[in-house]
């Protein structure tokens, strides 16, 4: 039997959507997930399939429809905003508010769980955040505007003020979605160096998925009728890669290890 200390996200017959006044969208239910600790995590599906309200979910961002979310065995309900900025960091896909903000100051906003009321820096907090930029290889970008900077560099900075912020969760939400390959891979690179040298447990949403075949320690794989998750090359040998997709164009080429167009 597992250690269920090792499992520092765990839902219970999770049910995900959205809810008005006069009604109520359920995208996915009966959700039992868990997410151990120290992994690279990618989140696999077809557009549109819930994979972002799944991660707005489980950080707090929106609430559940239904079920339970236990972040280090402690409901999710139950932590404050502030104890769970200390265990858990996002990178969404909204815009950043305008401002004239550089990158050191970007990255610096990841220290206030810890700051007093005036958001003023110590050493101890400095040194977190010139490491969190040179671990990014950000550092030769911290007196830039962040306006300045590419979409890549951007990403990057965002990795770092979730660095800087010390959680042992990242949460990042289609991060290279609008970045070309070399961004794309240094990206999925950077975040399997977090998860393998510093410890830290990621969890991606993407469509990059050949990427996440290489590099990932365990795949959620969201469909309509299903959610699978499992170690990578376990579902692999499973045949599970073969009902992400409700398509007659592409097929999972189980030997290569990738998706292909059928018939090519």
């Amino acid at each position: 039997m597992k250690n269920t200390q090792n499992h520092i996200i765990k839902t219970t017959n999770l049910s995900i959507g959205y809810t008005s006044k006069k009604h109520q969208k359920i995208i996915a239910s009966n959700l039992n997930i868990t997410l151990e600790e120290g992994n690279l995590v990618c989140l696999l599906g077809e557009n549109g399939i819930g994979k972002s309200t799944l991660l707005r979910t489980l950080t707090k961002v929106q609430p559940a429809i239904n079920g339970t979310i236990f972040i280090n065995q402690i409901n999710l309900n139950e932590i404050s905003n502030l104890n769970l900025s200390k265990q858990l960091s996002v990178v969404l896909t909204e815009k950043l508010p305008e401002s004239s903000l550089t990158v050191f100051e970007l990255v610096a906003l990841g220290r206030q769980p810890y700051t007093n009321w005036v958001g003023q820096l110590n050493a101890k907090d400095i040194e977190i955040v010139e490491m969190a930029l040179k671990e990014t290889n950000t550092k030769q970008l911290a007196q830039a505007k962040y306006y300045q900077l590419s979409d890549g560099q951007l990403q990057k900075v965002l990795i770092a003020r979730a660095l800087a912020q010390n959680t042992a969760i990242i949460v990042l939400d289609e991060p290279t979605a609008h970045l070309d390959i070399h961004h794309t891979i240094e990206t999925f690179t950077l975040l399997k160096k977090l998860a393998k040298e510093f410890g830290k447990t990621i969890l991606i949403s993407t469509h990059e998925i050949n990427l996440a075949l290489q590099l990932a320690d365990q795949l959620w794989l969201m469909t309509p009728q299903k959610f699978v998750t499992g170690k990578t090359n376990d579902l692999i040998e499973n045949n599970q890669l073969n009902t992400l997709f409700n398509s007659d164009l592409i097929h999972f080429n189980k030997k290569l290890k990738q998706f292909t167009i059928l018939n090519s």
